[in-house]
């Protein structure tokens, strides 16, 4: 599913489909990290949706602690079904329950249907965010 559009297509190893060694050793840096899930949605023992929270202790909002979402993925053909909404509407419920006082993420600036997904779900386009590759 990271690899299932053109941004991802594009990001992602796909020359070597076989080699999912880089995916493994991430996922156990994120599962020996206690702030990080990955969380995964299931139909019929299938992946069919995934996503990170991450809980971000922070110095603003008076020490405020974030829920920071990031690799929000449904299998295509579930798009719009309400798969992604029950996915979000359960990180806010555990932002919540962490006491986190904000849930925050980042969507590229080229994926206007996750805009429109995002904001159905009362997420506001407050800020801009910029990156700086490292290498790749």
């Amino acid at each position: 599913m990271l690899a299932d559009d053109h941004l991802g297509a594009a990001r992602e190893v796909l020359d070597r489909p076989e080699d999912l060694e880089p995916y493994r050793a991430a996922l156990a840096r994120v599962d020996a990290d206690g702030a990080q899930q990955v969380v995964v949605a299931e139909r019929a023992g299938e992946v069919v949706g995934t996503l990170q929270l991450g809980v971000l202790p922070g110095l603003s909002r008076r020490g405020a602690t974030r829920a920071q979402v990031e690799a929000v993925r449904v299998r295509g053909d579930l798009r719009g079904t309400g798969l992604g909404t029950a996915l979000l509407r359960w990180v806010v419920d555990e932002a919540r329950r962490r006491g986190c006082a904000v849930v925050q993420l980042t969507t590229d600036g080229s994926r206007t249907d996750a805009h429109r997904f995002y904001e159905r779900l009362g997420f506001v386009a407050s800020h801009r965010g910029y990156k700086l590759p490292l290498h790749g």
